[in-house]
C-alpha cells in the first residue's frame, strides 16, 4: 500500500500560512513524519510501520479545518489513488 497524500493547492493558494499548521497537527496525531511539498503533503509511514488509513485521514482533516474556522470554506474530497483533496466549495447563490 502507498502512502496517503493529501492535496493542499487551493489551501496553499489563499491561506499559505495554515499548511505548516496542518502539517504540524498531523505529526502529532499521526506521530509520523510529514513531506511538504508545493502542492501536497505525502504522509510516511507510522513508528509502528503502518499506513494511515484514507478514513482516518479523512476525519483528522476535517477536525482541522473545524478548529481553524475553514469548514465553512473547504471541504475534503477523494482524489487520485490513496489522495485526499482538500476543495474549496462552491458558493451558493441566494435566491
Amino acid at each position: 500500500m502507498s502512502n496517503p497524500k493529501i492535496d493542499i493547492e487551493e489551501l496553499r493558494h489563499k491561506y499559505g500560512e495554515e499548511i505548516k499548521k496542518l502539517s504540524a497537527f498531523l505529526e502529532i496525531k499521526l506521530k509520523t513524519k510529514i513531506d511538504v511539498a508545493n502542492k501536497e503533503i505525502v504522509l510516511e509511514e507510522t513508528e509502528e510501520g503502518t499506513v494511515v488509513s484514507k478514513d482516518y485521514l479523512r476525519i483528522l482533516l476535517r477536525k482541522f479545518l473545524h478548529k481553524q474556522e475553514l469548514k465553512e470554506e473547504f471541504r475534503i474530497i477523494a482524489g487520485k489513488e490513496n489522495t485526499l483533496v482538500i476543495k474549496k466549495r462552491k458558493l451558493r447563490e441566494s435566491e
